[in-house]
């Protein structure tokens, strides 16, 4: 009960922490930060499909790497399409 408490405060945490930093990013730097993002969720990736495709895990564990592996799929993808739009808006018509 005790580790629960901590890792949902913890949690909450690094939620106002992240809100605060996004927030705090000049718009010049977005870019290259959503660049960053993606290549970790790159990574986030990939141990998710270690997961998911484990034979020798519980059942669990397979069914959240599956959801891990399509939430990281749709972070990436969408960060790269944010990516390119904002490339784009720099370039000269």
């Amino acid at each position: 009960m005790e580790v629960t408490i901590l890792l949902l405060a913890l949690f909450i945490l690094s939620l106002f922490l992240g809100v605060e930093l996004i927030t705090k990013v000049p718009p010049t730097l977005h870019t290259p930060l959503m660049s960053g993002t993606n290549a970790v969720s790159g990574i986030t990736l990939v141990g998710a499909l270690l997961a998911a495709g484990s034979d020798t895990s519980p059942l669990l564990v397979n069914i959240l790497g599956f959801v891990a592996v399509t939430l990281a799929t749709l972070n990436v993808v969408g960060g790269y399409l944010v990516t390119n739009r904002m490339l784009s808006m720099f370039k000269r018509k």
